[in-house]
């Protein structure tokens, strides 16, 4: 478990292209030292927001995008190609403009896809899909991802992690069905909590007033079960990435001074 880090920009705009420029410089890094690099998306206002800064960060053809290997961290259980699925927004927002290998796209089954309406089957095929691409060198049944990214929700859900309810309590499997989630679709797929744990680095995305409470509670000690964001951290590194607005409510004492 790593001590969380918390990085606070002025605004939502200027966190969104420190960020993207933050992970150019992960995945590169990566790819130098391994040979490729993996990232799990977020979708949600501030991940998609990172998706359009990276979109047109003048660095991001450092990247090379044939090596990279993309997940997610969640999705709303939706027909492909819905406006609300996270896959489709990630595609509108960058990854239809970027040359990505098809092969290293691992986006989460749709509803209408080859299990239907079963959330539990799409999901225990998703960690099949992940158990396969892991290797002896990752110690687990998913790949050591480098870059884990998370939205955090105002009642401090993560993927589709909500409060109190059962996904956030699993301990076993890597990935899981989500139903009646508090917030629609009310059917998901979303990583575990030991899945996200998995990945090098955990990345926690939070801007505007109205994650200011989140971000408070999820970083004085609150418990995972009823503060998911609580649970969430990587293996080498936890990063908050957060604007003014969303760290108001936090110890001044805590982050250093804005970086911008």
């Amino acid at each position: 478990m790593s001590a969380a880090q918390l990085v606070v920009h002025r605004d939502k705009e200027l966190m969104a292209q420190a960020a993207a420029a933050r992970l150019i410089t992960k995945v590169v890094d990566a790819q130098a030292a391994r040979g490729s690099a993996s990232v799990v998306l977020t979708g949600g206002r501030n991940g998609n927001g990172l998706l359009a800064a990276l979109s047109s960060a003048p660095a991001r053809d450092a990247i090379d995008w044939s090596r990279l290997d993309l997940w997610w961290g969640d999705e709303r259980f939706l027909p492909e190609g819905d406006p609300e699925r996270n896959v489709t927004q990630a595609r509108a927002a960058l990854l239809d403009s970027v040359p990505l290998d098809p092969a290293r796209v691992h986006p989460m089954p749709a509803s209408d896809g080859e299990y239907g309406s079963d959330a539990d089957a799409a999901a225990a095929a998703y960690a099949a899909e992940l158990a396969a691409a892991a290797g002896p060198e990752d110690h687990g049944p998913v790949p050591t991802f480098d870059v884990l990214m998370l939205g955090v929700g105002p009642d401090t859900h993560v993927a589709s992690l909500f409060p109190e309810l059962p996904a956030v309590r699993e301990t076993e499997r890597t990935v899981v069905g989500v139903h009646g989630a508090p917030k629609p679709p009310p059917t998901r797929i979303s990583l575990t909590l030991p899945a996200i744990r998995a990945a090098r680095e955990v990345w926690l995305l939070a801007a505007g007033e109205d994650k200011a409470k989140a971000a408070q509670i999820a970083l004085s000690g609150a418990g995972e079960i009823q503060a998911p964001a609580a649970g969430a951290y990587g293996r080498a590194r936890t990063l908050w990435l957060l604007d003014a607005a969303a760290a108001a409510q936090l110890p001044r004492g805590l982050y250093p001074p804005a970086s911008a």
